[in-house]
């Protein structure tokens, strides 16, 4: 399934994570079967699982919890901490096996989680799936939240968004991969619609019309809570969220990848006020569901390189 037109086909990440979004995508959460699955099953399940993976159309991330069950050790890689705070909630919900699963049809996604699954039986099963899309407006050709706001207009291109989302320097079975942060959130649509259109560009600090920053926009605004160059250090990740919808419900799915997961939690911990006890506004119209970290391996001759695991 590797698209080898992909400019990131050849090289040691998961091409997946650089490329453009999907039109359309899942995400699929498993967990062992029960706590007496042991590592060698779990080693035989990744070793099936590994041929169907290409990181383009299938993105993979790996759990604290699974790497330390197979014994290994990937530095820099911990469990979600929790950001709450006051009357801020921001749910940490741990997991262990995160698939991505990437293209332009979602009755072709449901075959390939199925194949997923199966290769990973019996020694895991499907905890969750939320399937999402690509919500474009005009002509742009950009990926927008539901909210109408352009998603991801501050992310590092070419060489900048190598560096920022993966690993460098660190060693075989190393270099190439990415820690991921995955947060669900469900936007409240009744309270952004009530606001005026002032207001809802205050509240991510860039006009809707243009998507232009807005100088003078409040210290609540998104942007100026997240400003990436901002921090110190600098906190560049890639983003690479898509809208979701249940039924009514709906909201972001929020991914943001990194060389490490330092970018992600100064932006979450300013994001709810741990900085100045000043909240993020996107907090009175959207919240966190889950919060989880994993690690994405690199690539090895068009197969995962999970050789940190013991494969």
């Amino acid at each position: 399934m590797r698209d080898s037109t992909s400019p990131n086909a050849d090289k040691p990440w998961q091409p997946g994570i650089l490329d453009a979004p999907p039109p359309v995508a899942r995400y699929v959460l498993f967990h062992p079967v029960n706590a007496g699955v042991d590592a060698g099953a779990i080693r035989e399940a990744l070793g099936r699982l590994s041929p169907l993976v290409d990181g383009s159309d299938v993105v993979v991330g790996i759990g604290p919890s699974l790497v330390r069950k197979l014994g290994a050790q990937v530095p820099g890689l911990h469990e979600y901490p929790d950001f709450s705070r006051a009357d801020v909630k921001v749910p940490v919900t741990p997991g262990t096996l995160w698939c991505w699963l990437r293209g332009s049809d979602l009755g072709d996604l449901l075959h390939v989680t199925r194949k997923v699954q199966k290769a990973l039986e019996p020694a895991f099963a499907v905890e969750h799936v939320l399937d999402a899309f690509l919500h474009k407006l005009g002509e742009s050709g950009h990926g927008h939240d539901l909210t109408g706001f352009e998603d991801g207009t501050e992310n590092p291109t070419g060489e900048e968004a190598e560096q920022a989302a993966f690993v460098h320097g660190a060693g075989e079975g190393l270099d190439g991969s990415s820690f991921v942060a995955v947060q669900q959130w469900i936007h409240d649509l009744d309270a952004f619609e009530r606001l005026g259109d002032a207001e809802r560009d205050a509240h991510f600090g860039r006009r809707l019309a243009d998507n232009e920053e807005i100088e003078d926009a409040p210290q609540t605004a998104h942007v100026k809570r997240t400003a990436q160059e901002s921090f110190e250090p600098e906190a560049f990740l890639l983003r690479r969220s898509m809208p979701w919808m249940l039924s009514m419900q709906a909201g972001l799915m929020f991914i943001a990848f990194g060389k490490s997961h330092q970018a992600f939690e100064q932006q979450m911990r300013r994001m709810a006020g741990h900085d100045d006890g000043i909240v993020d506004a996107m907090f009175s119209i959207s919240r966190p569901l889950t919060g989880a970290y994993f690690w994405c391996p690199p690539m090895k001759d068009g197969r995962l390189d999970l050789r940190r695991l013991g494969l």
